[in-house]
């Protein structure tokens, strides 16, 4: 079963100052807290639904809660982490995941990226999971009836893309909104993970500044500034080797991909804005890449503008930038 999906039985380590390793998150920290509260008393958790950025630590989080549940159950409640991408049918679901692992089981189902899953298997979910006052439920499969008891099962979800979930699915669960890192967090998890190293005036904030509000760029950062200092048999980071490091691995400003960089270069050689269609023809990329990526980050950033009526054009910001760009390499 585990090479037809990405499933890990995990055994959690019981955090007993819960969630002291997650940065940030407060709100997010505050939800579940109440949640344990509930659960502590009756034994029973609503079903979850993280929803957040890529890389902000949903899953981590999740896997936190995971512990704390298992710890007031004596350790009996397992944690099951589901790859959703790699369930295909509500036959799958039933077969390699609820029969074997939820019936008459004490666990914490987590489904990660759950909006991967297929129409039909959020539909055996949501019969799965109506709520009501006896807090147990059955689902009919081809396979015999799937019972569920909330006080022994609790399931919870994540994805970093909401629009894509059916409606009525998002609606049985409890929002767990969580939010990108700033520059302040994001230096506090780089500076942890580079234990012994320390680091100039303001290069923290430089090095937050190109990680998008990721924590796993945070932590990816963390290791190729180790690496850099290793060979160099040191253990201060200054702007200098800032400014060195950034251009040997092509680092730019903002953490801007090559896309991003492309759009902003297309749209600085243009006289007048430009429609949606003429840049996507222009550029070689999808309308939906264009809007649902590229263009949110450079907006974001107001490094361009979209004007109803006149289209796409560069702002001063962004112009501002390329030159800065352009004086160390014309792009890394």
């Amino acid at each position: 079963m585990s090479n037809i999906l990405d499933m890990n039985l995990t055994d959690n380590k019981l955090n007993k100052e819960h969630f002291t390793e997650v940065v940030g998150q407060e709100k997010a920290k505050r939800q579940l807290t109440e949640h344990y509260k509930g659960f502590e008393r009756t034994n029973v958790c609503p079903h979850l639904l993280f929803v957040a950025p890529k890389g902000t630590g949903k899953t981590f989080l999740a896997n936190q809660f995971g512990a704390m549940l298992k710890e007031h159950s004596n350790g009996n409640k397992e944690f099951m982490e589901i790859n959703c991408s790699t369930i295909k049918s509500p036959k799958q679901l039933a077969n390699a995941i609820l029969f074997p692992h939820v019936v008459d089981r004490d666990i914490t189902l987590f489904f990660d990226e759950a909006s991967e899953l297929p129409r039909e298997v959020e539909m055996s979910l949501l019969t799965l999971l109506n709520p009501n006052k006896r807090n147990r439920n059955h689902l009919e499969t081809d396979e015999g009836t799937v019972h569920v008891n909330f006080k022994r099962q609790t399931f919870l979800f994540a994805t970093t893309e909401k629009q894509k979930m059916f409606h009525a699915l998002i609606d049985r669960c409890e929002p767990i909104n969580m939010e990108e890192y700033t520059y302040s967090q994001l230096a506090t998890i780089l500076g942890r993970e580079c234990e012994g190293v320390t680091f100039g005036e303001n290069v923290l904030d430089e090095i937050a500044s190109v990680m998008r509000g990721n924590a796993r760029e945070a932590q990816k950062m963390a290791t190729k500034v180790n690496n850099y200092l290793a060979a160099r048999d040191k253990s201060h980071f200054s702007m200098a080797d800032w400014e060195q490091f950034t251009y040997a691995l092509g680092i730019n400003p903002l953490g801007m991909d090559e896309m991003e960089l492309l759009v902003l270069r297309d749209l600085a050689g243009r006289s007048k804005p430009c429609s949606l269609t003429n840049l996507s023809a222009k550029t070689t990329l999808t309308k939906e890449c264009l809007q649902r990526s590229v263009e949110l980050y450079l907006l974001k950033h107001d490094l361009m503008e979209i004007e109803k009526g006149s289209g796409r054009s560069i702002t001063s910001k962004g112009r501002t930038l390329l030159e800065k760009i352009d004086e160390v390499g014309g792009g890394r």
